[in-house]
């Protein structure tokens, strides 16, 4: 019985681990382009930002979930009240409920350029095709969620260690060498911060209602250790890839790029991965926006389900790159509370807004 107990649990801690890497690899991360506006630009100065950012991933990931487990948290709702108080909490909830529309809205326009740009077809295509699958698959709710996690997830960290090693063997780092602009001399120290206080705000949506839903503390503390540094591995990885590229500023999904000109025999594969991604962080935001409208809104789940998707593909007409430049900034100086709020005492946190 110990040996089945110990394969259940190391299952149940990938099967965390791989939600956790699922959910942050959003339509960004997946296709680079996030990577590039967070570190790329930064040459080595980026690299040092991506181990920073991946202590911070493995440490807070994991004492977010442990919280929820904790109080037993349904959403992130219960989450930001029990360390901000109801009246704080109630306001980052609202803002919460926003930006996870907009970044919703930022996988869908990802979906479309993946479409446009890799295969060829219609932007409307890529974006109609995704908002069919993901209804499809969240009918079976953290099952389905689960299941695709634990499909993609592998086959990214081994497809962006591929590209990096490829990349090391040829000796092309030419964003390495470049230096930056003085007015931007010491962004790349504060991207680390923005970029997971973002990501962990993000997947609060997704990590606090899976936690309820995790048996045993130990798989969703090494889940959360297991996943962060997945996490760190695929940013360096994908970090030394997109150092190949000398306009890499300019390209939508500059990671596909890298693998048509690197590996072209598994650039259509790749696709399919960088849209996987795309899917699972989709599947993942409308999940946790369920959860917290559910009992606000007493209706049916596909009725909310159908009501997020169809907000989110209105402001997915903007355009991938310009949403992705201008939102994801802002939504990451938005997010710096929440990531003050971990690294700090729970305990004296919560004494502090509940006074």
């Amino acid at each position: 019985m110990r040996g089945v107990y110990t394969i259940n649990h190391w299952k149940e801690t990938f099967q965390v681990a791989a939600v956790y890497v699922g959910t942050v690899v959003g339509a960004g991360f997946a296709t680079g382009r996030e990577i590039v506006e967070f570190f790329t630009q930064y040459g080595i100065y980026g690299l040092i930002g991506i181990f920073i950012s991946g202590t911070l991933f493995m440490w807070l990931g994991s004492k977010m979930m442990i919280i929820s487990k904790e109080i037993r948290a349904e959403s992130y709702k219960e989450f930001n009240e029990y360390l901000f108080g109801r009246k704080i909490g109630g306001i980052i909830n609202v803002l919460m409920l926003i930006v996870l529309i907009g970044v919703t809205s930022v996988m869908l326009s990802g979906a479309g350029a993946v479409f446009k740009e890799q295969l060829g077809l219609p932007y409307q295509t890529g974006i109609f095709v995704t908002i069919i699958l993901a209804i499809a698959v969240l009918i079976f709710g953290v099952k389905g969620l689960f299941s695709v996690n634990m499909v993609v997830v592998p086959l990214l960290i081994i497809f962006s260690t591929i590209l990096a090693l490829k990349v090391v063997i040829s000796g092309d780092f030419s964003l390495f060498k470049q230096g930056f602009e003085p007015i931007s001399h010491y962004n790349w120290l504060v991207s680390p911060f923005t970029y997971t206080a973002f990501n962990l705000a993000m997947a609060q949506a997704v990590l606090v209602p899976l936690a309820k839903e995790v048996k045993n503390v130990s798989s969703i503390t090494w889940g959360g250790i297991l996943g962060g540094a997945a996490l760190c591995l695929i940013l360096v990885s994908s970090h030394v890839a997109l150092s190949s590229i000398p306009n890499v500023m300019h390209l939508e999904i500059p990671m596909a790029d890298v693998m048509r000109t690197t590996l072209f025999s598994l650039h259509w594969l790749y696709v399919f991965v960088i849209y996987g991604e795309i899917f699972t962080s989709v599947i993942g935001d409308i999940f946790g926006l369920q959860r917290q409208l559910k009992p606000i809104l007493r209706v049916p789940n596909i009725v909310i389900i159908i009501g997020i998707l169809s907000i989110a593909y209105v402001i997915s007409l903007l355009g991938y790159g310009s949403l992705i430049s201008v939102l994801y900034p802002i939504f990451g100086y938005m997010s710096l509370a929440l990531l003050v709020s971990l690294m700090i005492p729970t305990s004296i946190f919560v004494q502090l807004f509940h006074k």
